[in-house]
């Protein structure tokens, strides 16, 4: 069975996933904002094509990059583009890339799992892989319309369709293979010693928020999280990237305005509340951060009613009594649940884990809920870590090196 399961290559990860919707690198800002608006998930990825030229079709077409919201409202969310965020949207969509290298790689379908785990803990998150697509290019078109110009269709990167590998896609595919590396997935994540104690994004409650969007940049690069805590390292919640990629660009203004307690009420589920609003509103005219304001009044206009509607359903979540417990600090409300695996009602808190939970729960628990890293706390909430899928993948790569 080891040796079965060593065979695998990652075009065995990649049945069933759908092709890449793509940006080209001459975009701009604005362009990026709108193709995700669009995007059935919350990233995109960024081309450099040249279908022009006469040489080889493989080296002329290059993912280099990939986008989501979270880019767009950190980089909205400078002093100088806050001032004036129409000139910001027309920037070339390269303004937003992580110059960070490494971030998408291509590989070949015959790429071994073992070569893709090593070069996604080298620090490649998304393998780039060419697959066949059921649809024909005329179907694959008629998804795009014309007048969505920044767009390439899938089809066109040299008429093939790509894919990407994430860190949590070789996690899924390790947990259904998961019998072959017993004892090990039983083991404590404290016995294994992949809690990381050390590297942890972490901003105070009262901070401004404006404060926390270095640290937000950076859990996007790691695919982590920044921890929200109180004046004792008490886990209150987070300011999650992958909240803010739900979010629309109107957020910069949010975070230029309020402190990270304020931002995780703005960003939870149900839509911003009223007074927070007009707090933002309020905050922006004594700046006078007249385009911000004008960008941050329409977006907020523009979904009132939607809004309205959602923080009706809010209000019935808040009261069905589905959070176990609860507990009031001085920091804001803290919610907790008896079991670790279960799901916060409120977007902005954390899903956590305690330090004798064993690997293969933590694994269902993060994938369960679309993260790549579970919250490691004590029982009295005390913040100890953080457990991600790079981490785990470390333990099984080593065990794998065992089995060959």
């Amino acid at each position: 069975m080891a040796v079965s399961f060593l065979r695998h290559e990652v075009s065995d990860l990649c049945l069933g996933k759908p092709a890449l919707r793509s940006l080209s690198i001459s975009a701009t800002v604005a362009d990026a904002v709108e193709a995700l608006r669009i995007s059935e998930d919350n990233f995109i990825s960024v081309w450099d094509c040249n279908h022009h030229s006469k040489s080889l079709a493989g080296d002329q077409c290059r993912c280099v990059g990939k986008l989501c919201m979270v880019d767009v409202i950190c980089y909205l969310s400078k002093d100088d583009n806050l001032s004036s965020p129409s000139a910001a949207l027309k920037a070339p969509v390269s303004e937003i890339l992580t110059k960070i290298p490494g971030t998408v790689m291509h590989v070949d379908p015959s790429c071994s799992l073992l070569q893709a785990i090593d070069l996604i803990l080298q620090g490649n998150q998304n393998l780039v892989v060419p697959i066949q697509s059921g649809l024909s290019g005329t179907s694959r078109r008629k998804q795009f319309p014309k007048s969505t110009n920044y767009m390439t269709t899938t089809t066109n990167h040299n008429g093939q369709e790509f894919c990407w590998l994430t860190q949590e896609d070789v996690i899924r595919f390790l947990l259904s293979s998961i019998g072959v590396f017993s004892p090990m997935p039983a083991l404590s994540i404290d016995t294994l010693g992949i809690i990381n104690t050390t590297d942890i994004l972490a901003i105070n409650y009262h901070s401004p928020a404006s404060s926390a969007v270095q640290l937000i940049s950076q859990s996007l690069e790691q695919q982590t999280s920044v921890a929200v805590v109180d004046m004792d390292d008490v886990l209150i919640g987070e300011i999650s990237p992958f909240t803010l990629a739900c979010c629309d660009e109107s957020v910069a203004a949010v975070i230029a305005t309020l402190s990270c307690g304020e931002l995780m009420d703005y960003i939870d589920c149900g839509g911003p509340p009223e007074h927070l609003i007009k707090i933002v509103t309020e905050r922006l005219k004594e700046r006078k951060l007249q385009g911000a304001l004008e960008n941050y009044s329409s977006a907020t206009n523009a979904s009132a009613n939607l809004g309205s509607s959602s923080s009706s359903s809010s209000s019935d979540e808040e009261s069905s009594g589905s959070l176990n417990s609860t507990k009031l600090r001085s920091a804001g409300r803290f919610s907790r649940s008896n079991s670790y695996s279960a799901r916060m009602v409120r977007r902005s808190e954390a899903i956590v884990c305690h330090p004798k939970s064993s690997l293969v729960a933590v694994m269902i628990q993060a994938i369960a809920h679309r993260v790549n890293y579970v919250w490691v706390i004590e029982d009295d909430y005390n913040l100890v870590g953080i457990v991600t899928f790079s981490g785990m993948l470390e333990v099984f790569r080593e065990h794998l090196e065992t089995m060959i």
